[in-house]
């Protein structure tokens, strides 16, 4: 039995420029994006932590890419479901070979609210649930109950249950 293959790729991060779409002769959307990815790494001369970006060009095709050009612009958080493809192309200009991998993306889902840019803090993403706060948790306790005396009896015999 042979191996399958999987390719696989799963990414969030935050667009670099605004969408570009357009349309295939044959009438098929395809939008262009570009994401920034943080990875965190150790300075070994200064021994900080600092983030270094990574960028990926993503492929989105048909009614999602129209999607993604309607509603995202730069420094919107994405996160980003699909594959690796290896591209390969001759330059116009200098004659040479050219390749590059990208990601085709299957789903483009998006993060934050639709005015959350990178400008605001926290480098655009604000982590939201659908689920609403339960701020009662959060409220001053209420004043201990007071203790009530009551005087206590030994109980009968016919009350214990063994």
């Amino acid at each position: 039995m042979a191996a399958s293959n999987i390719n696989r790729v799963v990414l969030t991060g935050n667009l670099t420029f605004d969408p570009e779409l357009r349309s295939l002769p044959s009438g098929t959307s395809v939008c262009r994006l570009r994401i920034a990815v943080n990875t965190r790494r150790k300075n070994g001369a200064t021994g900080e932590w600092e983030d270094k970006p990574n960028y990926f060009d993503v492929t989105v095709w048909g009614a999602q890419g129209e999607n993604c050009a309607r509603y995202l612009a730069k420094g919107r958080p994405v996160a980003i479901d699909g594959r690796l493809e290896w591209r390969e192309w001759q330059d116009k200009e200098t004659g040479k070979n050219r390749s590059s991998v990208d990601i085709i993306a299957e789903t483009v889902q998006f993060l934050g609210g639709r005015d959350d840019n990178a400008g605001g803090g926290g480098g655009g993403f604000t982590p939201r649930s659908d689920v609403p706060v339960d701020t009662s948790d959060f409220g001053a306790p209420a004043a201990a109950p007071q203790p009530v005396s009551t005087p206590v009896s030994a109980p009968a015999d016919d009350d214990i249950p063994f």
